[in-house]
Parts: structure tokens; C-alpha cells; sequence
């Protein structure tokens, strides 16, 4: 994703955690419950923070080695992967 669009998705998804919180209809309405009822729209709210976030750090937990703008050895070092042999089947051998 470009930098343009995560930062256009990032700005949509604060309107939209924001369109939700100030609008009347929710989930748990506060008018029936009282102070609880703001229990949903804080829950969308850190949703949609841990969103922006993610959108805006430019992180993808699928991808490994050193993100960009990182200096060099700033990453900790990766444990090398154990080898295992593979050994011949009795029906392989010769």
C-alpha cells in the first residue's frame, strides 16, 4: 500500500470511529444504560487507534527483515533456523 493511500484509509477509519461515536445509534444505546453505554464507542475508538496505527507505521507482521528507514543493525538479531537431515529411506538405498 503507498504511503498516499494508508494515509487516506488511516483519515477514513478516525471519521468513521468518529462518525460512530457522536452518532445516536449505537450498539448499547447510553440513554438505556447509562455510563456503560460508552463502553462500546471506546471500544471502537482504540479499534480504530490500533488501526491508524497500524496503518501508519507501515508495518506488516508477515514480512520479516528490517523495515525501511531503519538504520543498519538497529534489528536484532534472527536466530538461525536449526537444520535438520534428511535421512534415506530403506526403500531409497541401493
Amino acid at each position: 500500500m503507498s504511503r498516499t493511500r494508508a494515509i487516506l484509509a488511516a483519515v477514513l477509519v478516525g471519521l468513521g470511529a468518529l462518525a460512530y461515536g457522536v452518532s445516536p445509534i449505537d450498539v448499547i444505546p447510553e440513554l438505556l444504560v447509562g455510563p456503560l453505554g460508552f463502553g462500546d464507542d471506546l471500544a471502537v475508538l482504540a479499534g480504530a487507534g490500533f488501526a491508524i496505527w497500524k496503518l501508519l507505521s507501515g508495518r506488516d507482521p508477515r514480512q520479516a527483515g528490517p523495515q525501511p528507514g531503519t538504520p543498519p543493525g538497529s534489528q536484532p538479531q534472527q536466530s538461525p533456523q536449526p537444520h535438520y537431515e534428511q535421512k534415506p529411506r530403506p526403500e531409497q538405498q541401493g
